[in-house]
């Protein structure tokens, strides 16, 4: 199994997916992290992104904030995604292995510091 994580430079979750410049990849075998590697995304989008995690062929992705196009595209990509994460990149996946991350595939918008109440809300964002 292949894992992906939104990645800053300071080894922490990116918290905005359709921004990040970089994905941290971590292969599993047997619930165990053999080997990772960062990835350089060049942030081309929503939908460019979720095409290189798919040619990756990447099975789960963590990430922060993510708009309901992002979730849309690594869905059709049958990628499980796991938003809302923050913190670090290596704790998030050790917690996946160890079945206590939190699933969220809700699309949100954590990366404008607003808040947001009801639904249809949209964060302004093009699926492109």
């Amino acid at each position: 199994m292949k894992i992906a994580v939104t990645f800053d430079k300071n080894g922490d979750v990116f918290q905005h997916f359709g921004h990040t410049e970089q994905f941290k990849i971590y292969e599993i075998e047997n619930n165990n992290i053999v080997s990772s590697h960062v990835l350089s995304s060049d942030g081309e989008g929503h939908s460019a992104l979720a095409q290189l995690l798919e040619s990756e062929n990447i099975d789960r992705l963590i990430c922060g904030g993510i708009g309901g196009c992002a979730v849309s595209a690594l869905s059709e990509a049958g990628i499980e995604i796991f938003a809302g994460i923050t913190g670090n990149a290596d704790n998030a996946v050790k917690a996946y292995l160890e079945g206590t991350l939190e699933q969220t595939t809700s699309p949100n918008c954590n990366h404008h510091g607003e808040h947001h109440h009801g639904e249809g809300h949209s964060c302004g964002h093009s699926c492109h």
